[in-house]
């Protein structure tokens, strides 16, 4: 994989951020090296189903879809509802009200966090025409990972990967495999500038709002990719060039699987036991997914340690990894392993 410049610390784009619900209005404070106000925010209930919440700071934090259903845009922090979910993107946080999907009494709950940064991560929003054409990005470097969303209907989410190319994609909320048709990205590989949609309405629906999240492989920050399992429980490494903070795998031919997400702060340490993996097509509390899925988060990359079809299969699986810290800054320097 090829990168732009590094970065010396990834919490100042990425946070993993574990909280307890109050059922009352309260700020949560990340803990990382850097403080990082999210442009990109993305709770879970850990213990129980509620679906995940995606905002952002485009669309506005009180916006919210979900990856787990086709649902269109809700607008759930607005001043005077009686169930806010986010009500303020924080300088090193966020606020959140009494919203079940975010703040019950008695339930836990995972934030993941990115900020707006060139070659790393940046959010577009567009209106769909029905023809193709190009939306103008920011993020300065070749999209490795885009993920969209219809804002003003029911339709499913759309996701672009290095490592399908460009006549591929596959559905955020299903556990389907990858479809191969034109209609997506009309065969066309984005660049530093733009990605093109096509005739498919998931992506470019004609008179409707999308928003779209797009992802950079950038060095000891972010990598998107793909890798193939080889069924085994000494299963496939995968080289990152960082200390994995937070990974989303998802097979794309052969068969149907979860979207598994796993990440340091549930998982910090590589025990060889069940992962607590999440799932984002799916509602369920962690460890409530696949199995015996087993993971090890290394210094350098990530490694199966099961022969699970959902991960470490005989098949090709796209993966999106942030980093905890770089194997090495951008000055030559080795950091820390775990």
């Amino acid at each position: 994989m090829s990168y732009t410049n590094g970065l010396d610390d990834p919490s100042s784009v990425f946070q993993t951020t574990l909280y307890s619900g109050t059922g009352s209005q309260q700020s949560i404070t990340n803990g990382g090296n850097s403080d990082l106000q999210p442009d990109w925010l993305w709770i879970k209930e850990r213990n129980g189903t509620s679906s995940h919440q995606l905002v952002d700071s485009v669309r506005g934090f009180h916006l919210r879809v979900e990856s787990n259903n086709n649902s269109a845009e809700l607008d759930a922090g607005q001043a005077g509802a009686t169930n806010q979910n986010v009500t303020s993107f924080n300088s090193d946080g966020f606020g959140v009200k009494n919203g079940g999907a975010v703040n019950e009494s008695g339930k836990t709950y995972v934030a993941w966090q990115w900020k707006k940064q060139a070659g790393v991560f940046d959010i577009i929003t567009y209106e769909g025409t029905g023809s193709a054409q190009n939306i103008s990005h920011n993020l300065g470097v070749v999209p490795t990972m885009i993920i969209i969303k219809d804002r003003d209907n029911s339709r499913n989410w759309g996701v672009y990967n290095v490592g399908m190319g460009n006549t591929s994609a596959m559905y955020l909320d299903l556990s389907n495999d990858q479809g191969t048709e034109a209609g997506w990205w009309n065969n066309t590989t984005p660049t530093s500038s733009v990605f093109t949609v096509n005739t498919r309405n998931e992506v470019n629906a004609g008179s409707q709002s999308f928003v779209s999240y797009l992802v950079g492989n950038k060095q000891g920050v972010s990598q998107c990719g793909v890798y193939t399992g080889n069924g085994s429980n000494d299963g496939t490494f995968v080289y990152t060039g960082f200390s994995v903070g937070w990974l989303i795998i998802k097979r794309i031919a052969g068969s149907t699987g979860s979207w598994l997400m796993v990440d340091s702060k549930r998982d910090p340490f590589n025990s060889g036991g069940s992962a607590n993996e999440l799932g984002a097509n799916e509602g369920n509390a962690s460890n409530d997914l696949a199995g015996d899925f087993k993971i090890d988060l290394l210094s350098n990359g990530f490694k199966l340690r099961d022969d699970l079809g959902d991960a470490n299969a005989g098949a090709n699986y796209i993966y999106m990894a942030f980093a905890d810290q770089p194997l090495v800054t951008s000055k030559g320097v080795p950091a820390t392993a775990k």
